[in-house]
């Protein structure tokens, strides 16, 4: 991959990490809410909205179940994975905010048309989004936003996404924030911006509960 377009998609890609999935039991102290993120609650109902446009883009671009499934066992930690871009924005969005730095819809456009011809038209760059990146059609504006917003924000510090003082941007957004995850998503990392799985006696791998069920 170019690494212009690489290190643009630094925080669609390079940061999501597949998770094994998790069942929980036990009191919720979080009711409704999968995180809380300074004054910005991320509902359960948001969350699954989200993970269903991405399930209903699979659906839609691809021919048959296998292929179906096949696109599903390659996103297994989807929720997870979605909930921790969700927060992530919010908190890049604080960063740059602190930094006075902003998007401009134009910005967006002219990115997303040089995409387009790199990719082979509208259609091609967002089947490549899909598969790549988990990212629906209808998200992909709302994507490129977060892009151009970690480059300029890279770029008012005086550094990358690759270095530590961007980083740093971000733990100081975090704290800010007191980003706060309901248990079952795991818990926020502040340090380096990003959800870690819980550690909690109620929280079970459903394979491993699978495995143990008697045959």
């Amino acid at each position: 991959m170019h690494r212009r377009r690489r290190t643009a998609f630094l925080l669609t890609a390079a940061l999501t990490a597949a998770a094994p999935l998790l069942t929980a039991c036990g009191s919720d102290a979080h009711p409704g809410a999968a995180a809380v993120v300074g004054d910005d609650r991320i509902t359960v109902s948001q969350l699954e909205n989200r993970v269903n446009e991405v399930r209903s883009a699979q659906r839609a671009a691809t021919t048959g179940e296998a292929q179906y499934e096949q696109a599903i066992s390659k996103s297994g930690g989807l929720t997870r994975d979605t909930l921790h871009g969700m927060v992530l924005d919010r908190v890049l969005h604080r960063a740059a905010d602190d930094a006075d730095v902003s998007v401009t819809r134009k910005e967006i456009q002219q990115a997303r048309t040089g995409l387009e011809q790199q990719a082979g038209g509208a259609k091609a760059l967002e089947v490549s989004w899909l598969q790549q990146y988990g990212v629906p059609p209808e998200r992909l504006d709302d994507n490129l936003r977060v892009q151009i917003e970690a480059q300029k924000l890279a770029a008012a510090l005086g550094t990358d996404t690759s270095q530590p003082a961007f980083w740093k941007a971000l733990s100081d957004a975090s704290k800010k924030l007191d980003v706060d995850l309901n248990p079952r998503y795991g818990s926020w990392d502040v340090e380096k911006s990003s959800r870690v799985d819980a550690k909690l006696p109620w929280v079970r791998d459903i394979t491993v509960a699978a495995s143990q069920k008697p045959a």
